[in-house]
């Protein structure tokens, strides 16, 4: 069991185990939110499990849903019950414009410093993005190659070309 640091806020805890997850897991998209749960409990950074983890988990830190009232963006909703970390160019509430994205380095235990140093690098946006299960995100990028070559303005006189 971790040294208890019970100063660490609710928000890095599940950022701190939804990293732990992804980085012992590559090959899963994300993670059901029970799985957040236990993964943080058993960690135990603050020592014994504070109320307000679930909630943290399941709104509070979850980028595309409307601030109630933690404004987060450190998880990404990827379907009812399921949760990634949020990665630079994810959709989110208006509301949480400007809103804390990883924990502070100040502000966790050294021992977690190398997931912000991880995350920092860019290793859990390309490996979640390649194994996405979300058929949106796996059209980013689809049909980019049709503007590389052509003006748009061209290909669009193009396709109305015949038109009266």
């Amino acid at each position: 069991m971790a040294t208890a640091n019970r100063t660490i806020k609710l928000a890095d805890e599940v950022w701190i185990a939804t990293a732990l997850l992804h980085r012992r897991h590559p090959e899963l998209a994300d993670f059901t939110i029970k799985e957040i749960e236990q993964r943080a409990r058993r960690e135990a950074i603050a020592g014994e499990p504070r109320k307000g983890l679930y909630p943290h988990i399941l709104l509070h830190c979850v980028a595309n849903r409307r601030p109630n009232p933690g404004r987060y963006r450190m998880l990404f909703a990827t379907g009812r019950t399921t949760r990634r970390l949020f990665r630079e160019g994810d959709p989110y509430d208006p509301g949480r414009e400007g809103a804390k994205i990883v924990p502070a380095r100040e502000d966790v235990p050294r021992k977690y410093h190398e997931l912000l140093d991880w995350y920092a690098s860019g290793a859990a946006r390309s490996r979640a993005k390649a194994r996405s299960s979300d058929p949106l995100d796996r059209l980013r990028g689809l049909g980019r190659q049709l503007w590389s070559n052509e003006d748009a303005d061209v290909y669009v006189d193009g396709l109305r070309r015949g038109w009266s």
